[in-house]
C-alpha cells in the first residue's frame, strides 16, 4: 500500500513537473497567496509564472468546484504537486478579479467598431436633422435613409468613421497605417496617434478596417424614406452623414483565456498606437495597440503574442571602406524582444490588443509572433 501511495505521488510530482517545465515555473514562485483587491489573473499568474499566459497549464485540472475565472480577493491560492488551487474561499461579497485591468479596455469594447468600408457604406445613413439644423442634440428628430423596416422603439446606434486601417504590403515599413477618414462629416477624436508626414501615402494602401466610434442612441418612431427616428443620447452633436448600425445589447464577455497563437499569422504588426495623456509616439504596459490581423487570420481573443522591434540595417565598417558611413556591406541586426501583447477584440482583419508587460516602449511597426 505504502510502496502504491508513493508510486502515486510519484506520478503527480512527475506529472506537474512536466507541466511546471512547460509553463516556466519562476524559481521565486510563492507557495500559497492571499488574491487582493486590484489584482488580475494575469498578475496573479506572473508571480508563479515566467510565461503567464500558459497559467492554465499549472492550474488543478481535477478541480470539479472552483471556476479558475472566478477567483475573489481574499481567495486563498495554494500551488502543490496538483497544481494552482484555491485553498480557501472567501466569502463572495466582491465581483471576481478579472484577466486583465478591464478599465483599461473598456472604451474598445463598448465604443469602437472594425468594419470593411464596403460595409460602412451600405448602411442607413443621416439625411437631416429636425427643422434642417446642422446639428442634432438629445431630444431632436433625425431623418434617416436606408433604414430597414422597425419596430417603433427600436434602437439604434448612431456611429461615425474614424479611422481608415491601410496595409501597403510591406510588413507597415513604409508608413503608419492608421489614417484620419477622408470624410464629408466630422471626425470623431480617434484614439490612435496619426503621422501627418506629406510622404504621398495618405488615402492610398490597402484598406483593411475602418474604424466607427458609437456617438449616440436613437430609436424608431417612424418608418418611410427617410425614416425619422427620436436622439435619445449622443456624446457628441449628431450631423448629417452619421451612419446607423444595430444595437449591440449583448453583454460583453470580460473573461479572456491567454494563450499562444496555434499559428502565428505572417507578416503581424503593430499598426498603430492609442493615444497617451502626453501625446507620446511610444507605448507601455496598459495600453492599447492596433494589430493588422484578426478573426480572419487566425486571431481571437485572449491570444497571446510576442512584440519585437525588428533591427537596424547598418553598414559593416570593418570590412568596408570606413571613411564614408554608406560605404560597405550592410548587415541586418537581430530583433530586440520588447514585451508581450494580448489579444481582447477581432474584427475580420484587424484586433485590438493590450500590452501586458515590457522592458521598452512599444512602437509603430514593431512585429508580433509566437511568444517563446
Amino acid at each position: 500500500m505504502v510502496k502504491k501511495l508513493l508510486a502515486l505521488i510519484a506520478g503527480l510530482l512527475i506529472t506537474f513537473a512536466a507541466y511546471a517545465a512547460g509553463a516556466g515555473l519562476r524559481a521565486d514562485h510563492p507557495h500559497t497567496y492571499v488574491v487582493k483587491k486590484g489584482d488580475t489573473l494575469w498578475s496573479i499568474s506572473a508571480r508563479f509564472l515566467q510565461k503567464p499566459w500558459l497559467w492554465p497549464e499549472i492550474w488543478d485540472v481535477n478541480q470539479q468546484v472552483y471556476n479558475p475565472h472566478r477567483i475573489y480577493p481574499g481567495d486563498v491560492l495554494d500551488l502543490d504537486v496538483n497544481g494552482l488551487h484555491v485553498a480557501k474561499r472567501a466569502s463572495v461579497e466582491a465581483n471576481p478579479i478579472p484577466t486583465i485591468p478591464l478599465s483599461a479596455i473598456e472604451p474598445f469594447l463598448k465604443d469602437y467598431r472594425v468594419l470593411a468600408a464596403a460595409e460602412l457604406n451600405r448602411t442607413p445613413y443621416v439625411v437631416a436633422v429636425e427643422e434642417n439644423a446642422p446639428r442634432a442634440t438629445e431630444g431632436m428628430n433625425l431623418y434617416v435613409r436606408n433604414l430597414p423596416a422597425a419596430s417603433v422603439g427600436q434602437r439604434f446606434a448612431v456611429v461615425r468613421p474614424s479611422h481608415v486601417f491601410r496595409e501597403f504590403g510591406d510588413g507597415g515599413r513604409g508608413d503608419e497605417v492608421a489614417h484620419l477618414v477622408n470624410s464629408n462629416v466630422d471626425l470623431v477624436p480617434g484614439p490612435w496617434q496619426e503621422d501627418f508626414r506629406n510622404d504621398g501615402h495618405f488615402g492610398r494602401g490597402n484598406e483593411i478596417g475602418t474604424e466607427v466610434r458609437v456617438i449616440g442612441t436613437a430609436e424608431v418612431l417612424k418608418n418611410g424614406d427617410p425614416a425619422t427616428l427620436l436622439l435619445t443620447n449622443a456624446s457628441m452633436e449628431i450631423r448629417a452623414g452619421d451612419r446607423l448600425m444595430p444595437v449591440n445589447d449583448t453583454p460583453y464577455d470580460y473573461t479572456f483565456y491567454p494563450h499562444p497563437p496555434q499559428a502565428a499569422p505572417a507578416n503581424a504588426y503593430v499598426m498603430a498606437l492609442s493615444n497617451g495623456y502626453d501625446g507620446s509616439s511610444v507605448q507601455g504596459p496598459m495600453d492599447v495597440v492596433a494589430l493588422n490581423v484578426g478573426s480572419d487570420d487566425g486571431v481571437d481573443n485572449g491570444t497571446t503574442f510576442a512584440i519585437y522591434q525588428p533591427g537596424d540595417t547598418v553598414p559593416d565598417l570593418v570590412t568596408g571602406h570606413t571613411d564614408r558611413r554608406d560605404f560597405g556591406p550592410k548587415v541586418k541586426l537581430p530583433a530586440e524582444f520588447v514585451g508581450h501583447v494580448m489579444v481582447f477584440r477581432t474584427f475580420t482583419h484587424v484586433s485590438y490588443g493590450l500590452v501586458m508587460d515590457g522592458i521598452r516602449p512599444v512602437k509603430v511597426r514593431d512585429t508580433v509572433q509566437a511568444p517563446q
